[in-house]
């Protein structure tokens, strides 16, 4: 369902119908794109597989939040170490580097916030778009190990497209 105004720029959908994508083993869904939101903001669900890792990076055209529904999600931001628990909210300005990895063995649940958006559709590119919900099953089909070349195009997409900077180890 498209974002239906109800006044004044707020919003109501429904958001059982929403794209999902698989990138590395993780599924990213998009609760709300740029399009729902008149170009203010996207919101993305992050179910992140254990020990599931994102490299340190910066972005220089939009901000990010996450705010932790589940699970244990270390943070690296510049020389700082978050563990950040269920109801963590963590904000990451413009040029700020940070990499973040799930430290349990279960899947960590994230809601993550770009403003303005744009950023999100990096993972509709590069990732896998899936049907949710699946089985165990199912998804353990699809949890294969990347490939160089996967890597490498990652990062090609990441840094030439989306203007993403790879930071050095935090």
């Amino acid at each position: 369902m498209k974002a239906v105004e109800i006044k004044q720029g707020a919003i109501a959908m429904t958001v059982n119908s929403k794209p999902t994508y698989l990138v590395f083993g993780d599924f990213y869904t998009f609760l709300a794109t740029g399009e729902d939101t008149n170009g203010k903001y996207s919101l993305t669900e992050m179910v992140m597989q254990p020990q599931s890792t994102t490299p340190a990076h910066i972005h220089d055209r939009f901000e990010e939040a996450h705010y932790i529904l589940e699970g244990e999600v270390e943070y690296q931001l510049d020389d700082k170490t978050i563990v950040a628990t269920p109801g963590t909210f963590v904000q990451f300005p413009i040029g700020q580097a940070h990499g973040f990895k799930n430290v349990t063995s279960q899947p960590a649940k994230v809601l993550a916030f770009l403003t303005p958006p744009g950023g999100e559709q990096f993972f509709a590119e590069f990732g896998q778009k899936v049907n949710l919900p699946m089985s165990e099953e199912e998804k353990q089909k699809l949890l294969v190990p990347p490939t160089p070349a996967d890597f490498e195009k990652f990062v090609e997409l990441a840094v030439t497209k989306y203007r993403v900077q790879l930071a050095p180890q935090l």
